[in-house]
């Protein structure tokens, strides 16, 4: 009797072993498909972008954007003597031309690749007064900062500007008093303030409007991670004033959401110019985190103590509001100097967190989603994710914070399954929510595949090598393979009886039924195979 079961064992075992076999053909399979798959889509976005620009492509071969052009000598000078930059990155030039030439422009740039540059400079160029709207206030409040310590003279017009600030600005937009060379407001703003409308129509029909740039224009798409209702709303600029160039720029939008904010900002034939997502210098490394709160504070601290002990700075981007008021405590009484950043805060409160950060007087910024687009600090050298983002965009936006000066620079996510029913909560109602916050699990799920090449196949880009500059490269794993049929079938039959009896579970309540139905299961089978056995 025990020898037939042993040998059925044996069976089974190299049954197991040949279907593991099997498993692993198929799964390298899946790895040369998902690569094709990337080239393909790259190759099948040129061709669209090729038929829906056709009329602009060839603009753009009459016009050649590094060409010489009138302004060159005077761009040149305010690029070195004002803004202390040596040379150009890839497309800042071209881009520049374009604006200066009157032309609509899309910039798709990967982050701290300069994009701030495209439209600072030719406002600084150009006579009257640039409109640049953009979501965050830490971000206005961050590009104010840095225009001013060049001696730009550049404005926010926000509910944090003083009575004084705002009689300057509006006397400046309606009778061109006073030196105004950039000025910062929120999409709501354009939406909802008809005082401020009014005025920037007055400032247009004296032609001293230069330009005006929409920062993060993902935000305008349905589509895109961080849509903002108000922001379907800035098309009305274009409409007003039809012959001011408008820009429009961010560092991550599928070719979906390309199209959707070309039509919602009326500019389709904009000159379009598309940048690589690739940040050679920037590793990830994704992190299991337990499920004890303590322990992942204990590792961020060892993580930052060991990795950067002079003070280097960096970014921990939490969950909740409740989540970076802890952590940052937290990490204070582990010796780091960090405080939090989220939108419920005192704005005084909120501006000084922000200054001592920006001038090395902080080490770590702990932070919702409200700090973090377009922050242009240059030497952040790590950001770490205590919690799940809610797609590849966001992460990728939020990570990119890290290492805008160009030098290595650590992006770092913890995840745990446990935070997946948070996010999700969160993301439902949105466009394609669950399936975008399900992308980024599988990322961090993902032991084999590259890290970094995931970014190039979500946006469409041919592979790159990676360098060894994700953990999955650099170090490999060991990975177990484990046959979960069996449990998949137990969750099935525990949902067809909750279904059968119109129940309902949180994930955490399912959780613990499987757990219950597993034990029922495991005790029946120990049971059954007692009695064949006597």
């Amino acid at each position: 009797m025990e020898s037939d079961i042993v040998e059925e064992l044996l069976c089974v075992e190299a049954e197991l072993q040949d279907v593991q076999d099997q498993i692993k053909i198929l799964l390298d399979h899946q790895e040369r498909l998902y690569r094709k798959q990337s080239e393909l889509k790259a190759l099948l976005e040129e061709c669209k972008t090729s038929e829906n620009e056709a009329n602009n492509n060839a603009s753009m071969a009459a016009e050649n954007w590094s060409g010489n052009f009138e302004w060159d000598s005077q761009a040149d000078d305010i690029r070195f003597n004002v803004f202390g930059i040596s040379s150009y990155r890839a497309n800042q030039r071209e881009i520049i031309n374009a604006v200066m030439r009157g032309r609509d422009v899309l910039v798709i740039m990967a982050a701290g690749s300069g994009k701030s540059l495209c439209y600072q400079l030719p406002a600084v160029l150009c006579n009257g007064v640039a409109l640049v709207v953009s979501p965050l206030l830490s971000l206005i409040q961050d590009q104010v900062m840095g225009l001013t310590a060049l001696g730009i003279p550049a404005y926010m017009l926000t509910s944090t500007t003083s009575k004084e600030d705002e009689k300057f600005i509006y006397k400046a937009l309606d009778k061109g008093e006073g030196e105004m060379k950039i000025l910062y407001v929120t999409p709501e703003k354009i939406s909802k303030s008809k005082r401020f409308m009014s005025k920037l129509e007055k400032c247009h029909n004296g032609g001293r409007l230069s330009l005006v740039a929409i920062d993060e224009a993902h935000c305008c798409s349905q589509w895109g991670h961080d849509f903002r209702p108000d922001y379907k709303n800035l098309g009305i600029l274009k409409v007003q004033f039809p012959n001011v160039p408008m820009i429009a720029l961010t560092a991550t939008a599928t070719y979906k959401v390309q199209t959707d904010l070309m039509e919602m900002l009326h500019i389709p034939k904009c000159v379009k110019f598309v940048s690589t997502v690739n940040r050679p210098n920037l590793f990830y490394k994704v992190l299991e985190k337990s499920s004890v709160a303590k322990v992942v504070i204990d590792e961020i601290a060892d993580f930052i103590r060991g990795s950067y002990p002079n003070n280097e700075s960096g970014i921990v981007y939490c969950f909740s509001r409740k989540e970076c008021e802890q952590v940052a405590k937290e990490l204070r009484e582990r010796g780091i100097s960090a405080d939090y950043y989220h939108a419920d805060m005192d704005v005084t409160a909120r501006e000084k967190v922000h200054l001592c950060w920006s001038k090395n007087k902080l080490q770590v910024i702990v932070g919702t989603v409200a700090f973090g687009m377009g922050i242009n600090k240059p030497d952040v050298r790590f950001v770490i994710h205590h919690s799940l983002s809610k797609s590849m965009e966001t992460y990728y936006q939020e990570s990119g914070r890290a290492g805008r000066d160009g030098l290595p620079s650590e992006c770092l996510l913890y995840f745990r399954p446990g935070d997946v029913p948070r996010q999700s909560s969160m993301v439902f109602y949105e466009n394609s929510g669950l399936q975008n916050l399900y992308d980024i699990v599988r990322y961090c799920q993902s032991k084999r595949n590259c890290h970094r090449g995931a970014f190039f196949q979500h946006f469409g880009e041919p592979l790159q090598d990676c360098n060894g500059m994700c953990d999955n490269c650099a170090y490999g794993h060991e990975i177990k393979e484990v046959d979960a049929t069996y449990h998949a079938k137990v969750v099935v039959s525990l949902l067809r009886d909750m279904q059968d009896n119109e129940q309902r579970a949180t994930m955490l309540q399912l959780v613990d039924r499987l757990k219950v139905k597993m034990k029922e299961v495991v005790q029946i089978t120990q049971f059954l195979i007692s009695r064949k056995m006597n």
